[in-house]
């Protein structure tokens, strides 16, 4: 059997849609704000730039296709898009809908509902709601009946034991989880014949919630929070600096400690649940949030490397087909979070990556 299954976190919004044109501006994408990025400090990597596919429109299917290929020769088993739903109302779905259109795009897949309120965050006004998560009843509903329909039975769809993997990114905002996913598996199995749903959460935010407490079956280690926690104190933010050449502080950037961060996870004590661990290969979402953004220092090919090889390594599937390990993300290019490849460092990440699975 395959020891792991590697999964990669996938942004979709590199395409216009109507509700960005109205909130951001005519035409905006992802790419709107990674284009725009600019060095902060001395030795900030700003822009990140990238090679080959270029700025694609995930419109394209030459776009997703090679997206695919490049996961595939990199030893990237599926895809995990992020999922837009609120009551009824998606928003960056093409991608997906086209991809599910197209038997050439073979790559297996997963969706993660990443159900937050839409806000104004990216440019620092999180109180600015643009549209809203409405939780209840008839909404889980129609949220799950969809889901089965039109993603579920797709053979390309990633299942353990026959059941969908589904993932929720804040499962605490739901005002009554375990209701909730009581009625989606009644509903998978009852209405749409499946075994059932295999349900993992998200740990963002530091949430360490047994997932079996609250109906689900596996926690997902969110780790762009992990690399992101530790702020650089005095002496190494020093030793930073005088690696940037600079001798004052670094005014109005928020720098954390990414090799901290890495630290942490490997000598994470292994949890009484079900989790899956996740890498990230970097982090520095200034390009989104200019001064107010977040840059985690540190951050390397080699580091990513250690760091993944750890992980790969000490993983012990749970079963024949619960072995998966998460890469957050394939290509959130607007924290500096990518595996595709960038002028700055080319294939080094795809490179590490695929050494590191190697490694088993």
């Amino acid at each position: 059997m395959e020891k792991i299954k590697p999964i990669a976190i996938y942004l979709p919004q590199f395409h216009p849609i109507p509700e960005n044109d109205i909130w951001w501006g005519k035409g905006f994408t992802e790419w709107t704000n990674v284009t725009k990025a600019k060095p902060l400090f001395k030795g900030h990597y700003q822009p990140h730039i990238p090679m080959d596919i270029g700025y694609y429109d995930l419109r394209l299917e030459a776009a997703r296709l090679a997206q695919e290929q490049m996961a595939k020769d990199y030893g990237i088993y599926g895809f995990c898009y992020y999922h837009y739903w609120f009551n009824g109302k998606r928003l960056l779905h093409e991608p997906l809908e086209r991809k599910l259109k197209n038997p050439k795009e073979d790559l297996p897949f997963m969706l993660c509902w990443a159900n937050e309120n839409w806000t104004r965050a990216w440019d620092g006004k999180e109180n600015e709601i643009l549209i809203k998560q409405e939780y209840n009843n008839e909404d889980d509903v129609n949220h799950i009946r969809w889901l089965c329909a039109h993603v579920f039975l797709e053979e390309r769809y990633i299942k353990v034991n026959g059941c969908p993997v589904f993932l929720v990114y804040r499962h605490n905002l739901l005002p009554n989880i375990k209701r909730t996913v009581q009625l989606w598996r009644d509903i998978a199995i009852n209405e749409f014949g499946f075994k059932g749903l295999y349900l993992c959460f998200t740990e963002s935010f530091g949430d360490r919630t047994n997932p079996l407490d609250i109906g689900f079956d596996a926690a997902v280690e969110f780790s762009a929070h992990s690399i992101i926690k530790n702020k650089l104190k005095y002496d190494r933010k020093t030793i930073w600096l005088q690696k940037l050449g600079l001798k004052r502080k670094i005014e109005n950037v928020d720098v954390r400690d990414y090799e901290k961060g890495v630290e942490e996870s490997i000598n994470r004590r292994i949890s009484n649940y079900k989790l899956y661990r996740s890498v990230t290969p970097s982090w520095d979402n200034t390009a989104r949030k200019r001064e107010n953004g977040i840059v985690a220092q540190g951050s390397s090919p080699a580091l990513y490397y250690k760091w993944l090889k750890y992980i790969v390594k000490s993983f012990i599937p749970y079963s024949k087909e619960e072995n998966f390990v998460f890469i957050n993300a394939w290509n959130e290019w607007a924290e500096g979070n990518h595996l595709e490849p960038c002028e700055k460092y080319k294939y080094a990440y795809l490179e590490a990556t695929k050494r590191a699975l190697k490694s088993l």
